[in-house]
Parts: structure tokens; sequence; C-alpha cells
């Protein structure tokens, strides 16, 4: 039997400032705000979640806002005073001027600085690149005979997913295998509450691209296993070709999202049309069942996004 100690809320922060509105930023602001701490995020770009949509982005935002924690966007820190666990001050600036924050910790969530300095790469004929990861080839070679790289350090998405992906290709060319990353479809997860889940392209990347697309969007409300159990924030969209039935991304921001989204990254892996999702009979309420009446709804090809 596992024993497992009652959480001291006593030693929880106070007031919590987290610099950043990524994955760790997001995860832990909310987590901290439920457990009673008072949270602000400062983020200098114009929404969270950089890499998301921008419906994405603000459905989380007034998610955040619902709980009581404060978004302060575009805007930057110019100072940092204090120690984090007793007082903290942050001195920043935004389109309304000067601010000051002050709380009880700090959670600096921008970004990893890859661990590969001063380790004896260099002796070892391992070279780095641009970004000071460890530079591999597809199979995840580096340059040293002999010498293999994966997860973090070598630049792979951030994910433990990914980093037990890569000991996968790493394990099967140890044995003769020809395994490479090259073309892997990465599944994305925030595990906010609601769950934000993401495989394959969004809008933005598809506009970007400049990629046609027919677009399928629908509220959680329409998705009976979210109205089962009464949680229904949040919506779900598909991307699809223009020209053909080829799934090109799928974004959810609602209760089991990721589970819905590990139904459309199987058939998009079996290279299979939406309209195998959209003709499938799903049990009832399951979060997939969700997929039947979004896709009923994707547009005729001639109807598509403009690139």
């Amino acid at each position: 039997m596992t024993h497992v100690e009652a959480l001291d809320l006593d030693c929880l922060p106070d007031y919590v400032i987290v610099l950043g509105g990524g994955y760790v930023g997001l995860e832990l602001a909310q987590a901290l705000r439920r457990f009673g701490s008072k949270v602000t995020i400062v983020e200098r770009g114009r929404q969270i979640a950089a890499a998301e949509d921008p419906d994405v982005a603000q459905a989380l935002l007034e998610n955040f806002a619902s709980e009581g924690i404060k978004v302060l966007l575009e805007t930057r820190v110019n100072e940092v005073e204090g120690f984090s666990g007793q007082k903290v001050r942050i001195r920043a600036v935004n389109s309304e001027g000067e601010k000051l924050i002050e709380g009880t910790d700090l959670l600096v969530a921008t970004g990893r600085t890859p661990n590969t300095q001063g380790i004896g790469l260099e002796a070892a004929g391992v070279e780095l690149d641009a970004r000071g990861y460890i530079k591999v080839n597809e199979r995840l070679e580096t340059t040293a005979a002999g010498v293999w790289a994966m997860g973090d350090c070598a630049g792979s998405p951030q994910f433990t997913h990914v980093a037990y992906d890569d000991f996968r290709v790493v394990r099967d060319n140890l044995n003769g295998g020809t395994r490479t990353t090259r073309e892997r479809l990465v599944p994305f997860c925030m595990f906010t509450d609601p769950e934000r889940a993401r495989v394959g392209l969004n809008e933005s990347e598809a506009k970007k691209r400049r990629i046609t697309y027919r677009l399928a969007k629908t509220p959680m409300g329409g998705v009976l296993r979210a109205v089962a159990i009464g949680e229904t924030r949040g919506f779900v969209k598909m991307l699809v070709d223009a020209e053909s039935d080829r799934i090109l991304g799928f974004t959810a921001f609602g209760a089991e999202a990721s589970e819905m989204m590990a139904a459309v990254q199987t058939a998009m892996l079996g290279g299979l049309p939406y309209t195998v999702l959209r003709d499938a009979i799903f049990t009832h309420p399951t979060a997939a069942e969700g997929l039947v009446y979004l896709l009923a709804s994707v547009p005729a090809k001639a109807m598509q996004q403009p690139a």
C-alpha cells in the first residue's frame, strides 16, 4: 500500500508571480490558484499560449480570469527584486505604463536552456547547434561516431512522449534499423482544466504556410460526453484539406480533449479521410462520439478558408 501524506496548505505560496504564459507557466498557475495562492501571470507576448490560435488563447484567458488569475499581456519585465519564498517585487511596463507587482514567490517559466555547456562535449567531438542543443541527424546520431542523443538535449519537442519515441528511434537503429524522426506526428497537450489538446496543423500554421483548408468547429456543448459530465466549457475544431478529405489538424479545448485527440491522431497516422470518423459508430456517451457531430459540419469542398 502506498503511503500518501496530506498536503500542508500552510506551506503553499501566498502570492505567486509567474513569468511566462507557456505550458509550464499556465499549468502551474492554475494548480497553485486552486490550492489557494494568489497568482499573476506576466506575458510579454500578445497572448498566452503563443503557439496556439487566437480563439484558443482567448478561451484560456477567459477561463483563468473566471478563477481569479490575473494575466498581464504585452508586459515586459525590467527589474526583479527580493527573494522568492519571502518577498519579491517586479517592475514591468506595458501600454498602460509602469507597473509594480509585489508577491511572495516567483516562478520563472520563460523556456529552457540546454545544460550542455562545460561538460566536455567538444573533447568528444560532439557539436552543438546555434541554440546550444546537441546537433543530431534524423537518426539522432551526433557528430561523434557511436554517440547518440535523445530528448530535450537533442532539441526534440520538450515532452515525455517525444523523448520516449527518441529512445525507440535510437534503440531500433542500434539494432540495425533505419528509424528516423522525420515527419513524426507529435501531439501537444496542455493539462489545464479543461485540457487543451492539438495534433497536426492549427489555423495559424496553415495560414502561415498558405495551406487552404475547410474548418469544422463546434462548442463542447455539442459533445454529449461533456454534457453528461456537466463540463461544457470550450470547443473543438478540425482542419480538413480544401481539395481532398485529408485531416490536416485537430484542436480541442475542453473536458477529455486529449482522449478525443487520440482518436483523430490514429486516423491521421493511418491516412484515413475525415469521413471515416464522421461515419463511425462510437460508443455513447464518449468524447470520441463528439467527432461525429463535429464532422457533420465540414463545409463542402468549394467552401474553404483563404490562405
